[in-house]
């Protein structure tokens, strides 16, 4: 049986800055499900721009699709569209409450560390920071209560973005495909841990 594995989210998610398409997020992370021996089939239902309050209209689509793995990446709009906290961590907790009724495992990779990001004045850093971490703290507790699984929970990748310019793409802002190999690896073992965990509702048949 084949997995239906479904990414949710924002530009990130989308894979916007990679060069090609196997170098995004979902493309990598179903080719490795594949090579460890679960088949998958991937798709996307992310789109580019998309903050928190977009994600309704997402999961609407993928549910009727019946996956049994979706990971929803998001947080970056949220800051940039200056999206209240509690309202963007809400309406990621109704999201995953969404999946998980629909029978699916759901991994969460809350907001970056926007900080990093090269166009972010020096002298803002600190406060961009702070936002980026009370966001992702915040969507961590409604993520998890709704039934989610956190991937990079300690935001790992951020440092490897920060010393690592060659890691965002021409528009200084979205990764490159160096980066989403970066961030791919952050967020495999909860994915591949999600995969083992499905339920026959969320694999297709080939």
């Amino acid at each position: 049986m084949t997995l239906a594995f479904a990414v949710l989210g924002d530009s990130i998610a989308y894979g916007q800055g990679a060069s090609r398409p196997s170098d995004t997020i979902g493309t990598r992370l179903a080719a490795d499900l594949g090579r460890s021996g679960t088949p998958t089939d991937l798709r996307v239902f992310a789109v580019p721009g998309a903050d928190s309050r977009g994600l309704a209209a997402q999961v609407q689509r993928a549910v009727t699709w019946r996956p049994g793995v979706a990971l929803i990446i998001i947080g970056a709009n949220d800051l940039t569209h200056f999206v209240p906290t509690h309202q963007a961590a809400a309406l990621l907790g109704d999201a995953v409450q969404r999946l998980r009724v629909a029978g699916a495992e759901v991994v969460v990779a809350p907001a970056p560390d926007l900080s990093v990001v090269p166009w972010v004045p020096q002298q803002m850093r600190m406060l961009v920071q702070a936002g980026s971490r009370l966001l992702r703290q915040e969507q961590t507790r409604a993520a998890l209560a709704a039934g989610a699984r956190i991937a990079d929970i300690s935001g790992t990748s951020a440092s490897a973005f920060a010393a690592d310019p060659a890691l965002f793409s021409a528009d200084h802002f979205h990764p490159s495909s160096a980066g989403y190999a970066v961030i791919t690896a952050a967020l495999l073992p909860t994915v591949r841990d999600a995969a083992t965990s499905t339920q026959p509702a969320g694999s297709h048949a080939p």
